[in-house]
């Protein structure tokens, strides 16, 4: 792998129907694996269609393993409190059965505290009911009886607990994730301090990746995602994306600097709101200063908040693939899905691994099983 490996991140919120939205959204992970993306990450949201359009990930990611071979498939992320951990658990493993082990899991405790009164949740206790609902979810992954009894899922998932990545704001989380051996997830949504609203978001996540790394378990590998909004375009439409971009990033700006981002013109209001829009050589010059994605080991991109069009979107996917992450040396290709399926394994598992794929004995054959020895690089 020369660089992070290219994901594409979804929020299903294309215009249209639910039905359109959601035709749209599969259409555009195949195009995204067409173009070498080694992941598609999706959002999951309740009771509304502005935010996100989508409460049932892995329904919607079964019927994208469907058509696709090769892309990585994420949960970014899973609100575990408001979960049936059980039931999580289940779904994960038939959907990685199904897509032939490509489920990444993401999970966090939720950043929607008004979705938890419907689902009989108090919002004030979900980290707590986050750590509660792991433990239910490791054991039904582990193999082990679930709450006590002798109860074990089906199918068995016994890579998948391996798999698994937490999303954090904080340095305190991004430690916490680390010694746990799961991977570090971090959003376009970090949130800034009052005194620099405007603070480049490498400056604020750095500290959180270096926690995470000095508190991984020895041998445990490091899995670092980091996501960005980036909208690339052809020259000749730039204009009318700069256009059709600005009110809704400006919506964006007011929630973060308040009514001064009225005052803001558009280049400010794409620095304040971390936006990458613009031709393939502006995308990636912008990128290039983000020191973030030089420590990650996947950068998923997502158009929002920009409201673009399901055409401008396919063409961004494009641009990025073929000409964006060359520059930048990110992965793409058959490689990079491979190396993100692999991506668990500690560095000796994934040697042997290697060595079985090249080896036409029975014996190779038979190693090429990605069992890991020790759940989450030996984590407990």
């Amino acid at each position: 792998m020369t660089g992070a490996r290219l994901g594409f991140f979804g929020r299903v919120l294309d215009a249209g129907t639910p039905a359109e939205r959601y035709a749209a959204a599969l259409e555009q992970i195949q195009h995204a694996e067409r173009h070498g993306f080694a992941s598609v990450w999706l959002a999951q949201h309740h009771f509304g269609e502005e935010g996100g359009g989508l409460p049932s990930p892995f329904v919607f990611l079964a019927a994208a393993a469907a058509r696709t071979s090769r892309i990585g498939l994420g949960t970014a992320v899973l609100t575990l409190p408001i979960e049936d951990p059980l039931r999580a658990a289940e779904d994960a493993a038939v959907l990685d059965l199904l897509s032939g082990g490509r489920v990444q899991l993401g999970l966090a405790s939720g950043g929607t505290p008004a979705s938890f009164p419907a689902f009989g949740r108090d919002a004030g206790e979900r980290h707590a009911l986050f750590q509660d609902h792991l433990q239910v979810l490791l054991d039904a992954l582990d193999g082990r009886g679930v709450r006590g009894t002798g109860s074990r899922i089906y199918p068995p998932a016994p890579t998948l607990s391996a798999r698994i990545w937490q999303g954090t704001f904080s340095v305190a989380g991004g430690a916490r994730i680390g010694s746990r051996g799961d991977g570090l997830m971090l959003s376009r949504t970090q949130p800034r301090p009052g005194t620099a609203p405007d603070a480049p978001l490498h400056e604020l996540q750095l500290p959180i990746i270096d926690a995470y790394r000095e508190a991984l378990p020895a041998g445990a590998p490091e899995r670092v995602l980091a996501s960005r909004t980036a909208l690339v375009v052809d020259p000749g439409d730039l204009a009318a994306a700069r256009a059709l971009a600005e009110p809704a990033l400006r919506r964006f700006a007011r929630t973060i600097v308040g009514d001064a981002a009225d005052a803001l013109d558009l280049e400010a209001i794409l620095r304040v709101t971390d936006t990458h829009l613009g031709t393939a050589d502006e995308v990636a010059d912008g990128l290039a200063a983000d020191r973030t994605l030089d420590a990650a080991t996947d950068v998923s991109f997502q158009v929002h908040s920009i409201p673009a069009t399901h055409a401008l979107t396919l063409r961004s996917l494009e641009l990025l693939a073929t000409e964006v992450a060359p520059r930048l040396g990110l992965a793409t290709g058959s490689v990079a899905a491979d190396g993100l399926r692999d991506a668990h394994l500690g560095g000796a598992e994934r040697a042997a691994t290697d060595r079985a794929e090249t080896d036409p004995t029975p014996a190779g054959r038979i190693a090429t099983d990605r069992t890991p020895t020790t759940a989450r690089g030996g984590a407990s």
